[in-house]
């Protein structure tokens, strides 16, 4: 895993993996959608994406949903 994941807070993580759970994997089988699968995904993004990710689920409420 990357190392920008460490230093997230963990509402920032939590957010980030609610995004990519409804936008990036959201037609991947259930069994898929897990953390880990998740948590793979933004490690691959990279920090930058991530950051602008945790500033758009902020700004649309994604944890609300």
């Amino acid at each position: 895993m990357s190392m920008f994941l460490h230093t997230l807070k963990p509402e920032e993580r939590r957010i980030l993996r609610k995004v990519v759970k409804k936008v990036h994997l959201k037609y991947h089988p259930r069994e898929f959608c897990n953390d880990y699968e998740a948590d793979k995904l933004i490690a691959t993004i990279g920090p930058e994406v991530a950051a602008n990710l945790v500033r758009l689920g902020k700004d649309y409420r994604i944890d609300e949903i």
